[in-house]
C-alpha cells in the first residue's frame, strides 16, 4: 500500500510540475542511425527569463514511460533548490530499445544498431543539445533494466560521457559486473553512480543488483559516488518512482541548502573556520556541476549563526562581508557585521552599521526594527 501511495504521489507531482515547465517534440535526424528519432526536451520554468543561466542535462532512455516520473521529480526538486534546474531530454524507444542496445553476443559490447545508438547519442545528440540550448557541463544519464545496462558502456569512454548514472534495476550484460569493478578506479574525473532494484523486484535481476552492489560498495571514494537502494515491497516497476527522487537527492546532496543535520552534525561540530566551510561548498558545486551561483540567504544565515554559537568572530565577518557584497540593498551582511563590531569591542561601528541599514530590504527574522533596538540599545547603554 505505502508503495503505491508512493508512485501515485510521485506520478501528481510529475503532472503537476510539468505543466509549469516548457515540453517540446523534436524530431532528429540521426546520420549514424539513419533515420528520425523523436525527443522530448523539458525546458526549466526560467529558461526563457533568464538568458545569462546554463543548466545540467539529464538523458533519459525509455522515455515513452521514464520521461514524466524523472522531468516531474527534477522540475520539483530544481523548484526548491534541491537540485539546480535542469534540462531534460528524453529519448523515445518504445520497441526498439532492445536494438538500441543490443551487444555482441562474444565480447558483449555494444554491435550493430546497438553501436550505431551509442555514437548517436555521444556524437550527434549532445553536442546537438549543447549547440542549441544553454546547457551547463554536468550530465546524468537514466535507464531502467536494459537500458541500466546500456548507459554503463559509456563509462568505458575517456573520459566518460556522463557525470551521473541512474541505473534502475539493470539486466547486465555478461561480464559488465566483473567489467565495471575494474574499469571505476581508472576514472580519473568524479562520477556520480546510483544503483537501485527492489525486495519485489524480477527475482534474476534483484539478485544481479545485489552482486553488483557488492562490488561496487567497496569502491566508494572522493572521485566515485556510490549509492545503493533495495526498496522494501517495490516491484520492478513501482521501484522507479521511489529510485528517481532519491538518486537526484543523493546526487545532488551537496548542492542542496544547508539543512538542520548538516548544521548540527558537520558545522556546529568544525573546528575549521566555518567561513571556508561556505566558500568551499559553492566552489564545489562550481566544480562538479559547472554552476556559480550567488550564495543563498538560507546558507548565510545559517553559517553566521553558527559562527555566533561558536564565538568565530573573524569567520562571521568574513560571512558577513561576502553577504553586502551579494546582497548589497538588504539587511543581511549589516546585521552580521554590526554583530561582529558589537563582539569585538567596537560598538560604536555597530550602533551606526545597525542604523546605516534603515531604507534596506528585509530578511528572514532580521527587520529594520530589529537593527534599530540594537543600535538604540547601544546608545543608551555606551551614552553615544
Amino acid at each position: 500500500m505505502r508503495s503505491f501511495t508512493t508512485l501515485i504521489f510521485c506520478l501528481l507531482i510529475s503532472v503537476a510540475s510539468i505543466a509549469q515547465s516548457r515540453i517540446i517534440y523534436e524530431e532528429f535526424d540521426s546520420a549514424k542511425l539513419g533515420e528520425s528519432r523523436r525527443l522530448k526536451i523539458q525546458l526549466p520554468r526560467d529558461y526563457e527569463a533568464n538568458v545569462e543561466k546554463v543548466y545540467p542535462i539529464v538523458i533519459v532512455l525509455d522515455a515513452n514511460y521514464l520521461f514524466e516520473p524523472v522531468a516531474g521529480n527534477v522540475d520539483y526538486y530544481g523548484y526548491w533548490e534541491d537540485m539546480p534546474e535542469s534540462i531534460v531530454i528524453g529519448i523515445m524507444q518504445g520497441d526498439s530499445r532492445y536494438e538500441d542496445c543490443s551487444y555482441d553476443d562474444t565480447n558483449f559490447v555494444p554491435s550493430d544498431k546497438g553501436a550505431d545508438f551509442f555514437e548517436f547519442i555521444g556524437l550527434e545528440l549532445i553536442p546537438y543539445i549543447d549547440s542549441n540550448y544553454r546547457t551547463a557541463k554536468f550530465i546524468i544519464a537514466v535507464g531502467h533494466d536494459f537500458t541500466a545496462n546500456y548507459i554503463n558502456y559509456y563509462l568505458f569512454k575517456d573520459p566518460p560521457l556522463f557525470n551521473g548514472y541512474i541505473s534502475l534495476s539493470p539486466d547486465l550484460a555478461p561480464m559488465m559486473d566483473e567489467r565495471l569493478p575494474q574499469r571505476i578506479p581508472a576514472i580519473e574525473s568524479k562520477i556520480f553512480y546510483y544503483l537501485a532494484t527492489g525486495t519485489d523486484d524480477i527475482k534474476d535481476l534483484m539478485e544481479i543488483s545485489e552482486a553488483l552492489n557488492k562490488s561496487l560498495k567497496p569502491l566508494d571514494s572522493k572521485t566515485f559516488q556510490y549509492h545503493y537502494d533495495n526498496f522494501e515491497g517495490a516491484t520492478h516497476y513501482s521501484l522507479v518512482a521511489r529510485g528517481i527522487p532519491s538518486a537526484l537527492e543523493k546526487i545532488f546532496s551537496v548542492y542542496r541548502p544547508i539543512s538542520k543535520q548538516e548544521y548540527s552534525d558537520v558545522i556546529m561540530k568544525m573546528e575549521t573556520p566555518i567561513s571556508q566551510y561556505l566558500i568551499d561548498k559553492y566552489k564545489t558545486i562550481e566544480d562538479l556541476f559547472g554552476l556559480t551561483n550567488a550564495i543563498r540567504v538560507n546558507d548565510y544565515i545559517a553559517t553566521c549563526t553558527a559562527a555566533e554559537k561558536k564565538n568565530q568572530w573573524e569567520s562571521l565577518r568574513e560571512i558577513a562581508t561576502m553577504a553586502k557584497k551579494d546582497y548589497p540593498d538588504t539587511v543581511l551582511g549589516d546585521y552580521y557585521l554590526g554583530r561582529y563590531y558589537e563582539e569585538t569591542g567596537e560598538p560604536k561601528k555597530a550602533m551606526r552599521t545597525y542604523q546605516g541599514a534603515f531604507d534596506k530590504e528585509e530578511v528572514d527574522f532580521i527587520t529594520v526594527d530589529l537593527m534599530l533596538d540594537r543600535a538604540d540599545k547601544i546608545k543608551t547603554e555606551f551614552g553615544y
